[in-house]
Parts: structure tokens; C-alpha cells; sequence
């Protein structure tokens, strides 16, 4: 009887642990904010001590699961967002104090706006995440393809060796402002140009 009341309990006080993690992270970020545009912490110039993992997914089609319930406060997403980091193909929520492993399907970043922008002149492909990143498409920041689950889904690289998935809607829009073509082995191919940057996109 001792083992069956001793169970529950330890699972209790992991969670309560998690929440509390949880919760310190989102009181950090929200003291540290300012005003309401995004700003990304230097989380390379960070160096806290691994504090394992947390109950934390975030599922492939972009939702955020904690301790088996959906996040569905898309503002605390976007607080937690700000602390993504990655590490040995590791995926974490990092602060100036700890660094708490979270799960990741395949990227936890989302493309759901793309559109045209002018810049000195110069028309560039702006790509907008779910979670307010926004993103220019450059040599730093090239779009690519690359299988998921027996799909190849499109990705754009964000920051800090983190991609986001550009999700179908969003591309159909880029595929508009792209030019399509076929080559010689009769792959198509979309083209696509962000000020002098040129990117070839084969499906």
C-alpha cells in the first residue's frame, strides 16, 4: 500500500515542478520585456546550467503541449518563443540561470504570412512566423526543403541554428510571387528572388 500512495505523489510533485519552471520562465521574459515589440535575448552570450527536462512538446503542426494539455494562450507561446534555443540537435528553453530541454517534432517555429517588401529600392520576400518573428529572406535566412514524415515541407532559417515551417497556405502565397520552371530532367523547379538574393526550390 506504502508503493501505490508513493506513486502519485512523486508524479504530482514532478508537475508541480514543471508548472513552477514554466511559470518562473514566463515571470522572467514578461519583466524583461519591453513595450510590445518582439526582441529576442542574447541567449549566445548565456551560459546556465543544464536543469533537465521538461514535460514541454511542441507537436508538428505547431501546437504547444505542457503536461499533456494544449497552450492555448498564444501570448505566453510567443513569451517562450523569445528563449528557444538549440544544442547538439537538442532543443531548449533558455534563461540567464537554467536551460530546460523541451520536445520538439520538427521545428517550433511556423511561417503564416509571406509578403513583398521594399527596401532602399529593392523588393524582398518578408516571411512572418506565428509567434511574431519576422524574417527577411537572405543568405542567413534562405528558404529550403526538406523531408518530414515521408513530406517534403518547406523551412526558412531563423536564428541560432532554428528553422521555421512554412506552412501550406503561406507557400501556395510565396509559389505567387515566384516563378515556376522545369529543368532538363524535368524536376520542377520554383525561383525565387529577395533583393539580390536568388534561391532555387526544387519539389
Amino acid at each position: 500500500m506504502g508503493i501505490q500512495n508513493k506513486s502519485p505523489n512523486v508524479t504530482q510533485n514532478v508537475a508541480n515542478t514543471d508548472d513552477k519552471n514554466l511559470m518562473n520562465i514566463a515571470q522572467y521574459l514578461k519583466d524583461g520585456q519591453v513595450g510590445h515589440k518582439k526582441s529576442i535575448p542574447p541567449l549566445e552570450q548565456w551560459h546556465p546550467k543544464h536543469c533537465g527536462a521538461m514535460n514541454l512538446k511542441v507537436k508538428a503542426n505547431g501546437e504547444w503541449w505542457h503536461e499533456g494539455q494544449l497552450i492555448k494562450r498564444q501570448a505566453l507561446i510567443d513569451l517562450f518563443s523569445t528563449v528557444l534555443w538549440k544544442e547538439n540537435d537538442q532543443f531548449y528553453l533558455k534563461t540567464p540561470v537554467e536551460q530546460i530541454e523541451i520536445s520538439v517534432e520538427d521545428e517550433p517555429l511556423f511561417v503564416n504570412q509571406v509578403e513583398q517588401v521594399e527596401i532602399s529600392g529593392q523588393k524582398y520576400l518578408q516571411l512572418t512566423t506565428t509567434t511574431q518573428d519576422v524574417i527577411i529572406v537572405d543568405s542567413e535566412h534562405p528558404i529550403f526543403m526538406r523531408e518530414y514524415a515521408n513530406e517534403l515541407r518547406p523551412y526558412i532559417h531563423v536564428r541560432f541554428g532554428i528553422n521555421a515551417v512554412i506552412q501550406r497556405a503561406a507557400f501556395f502565397h510565396l509559389i505567387e510571387m515566384g516563378e515556376m520552371i522545369e529543368n532538363d530532367q524535368n524536376d520542377t523547379i520554383l525561383l525565387l528572388q529577395s533583393g539580390d538574393f536568388r534561391l532555387q526550390l526544387k519539389g
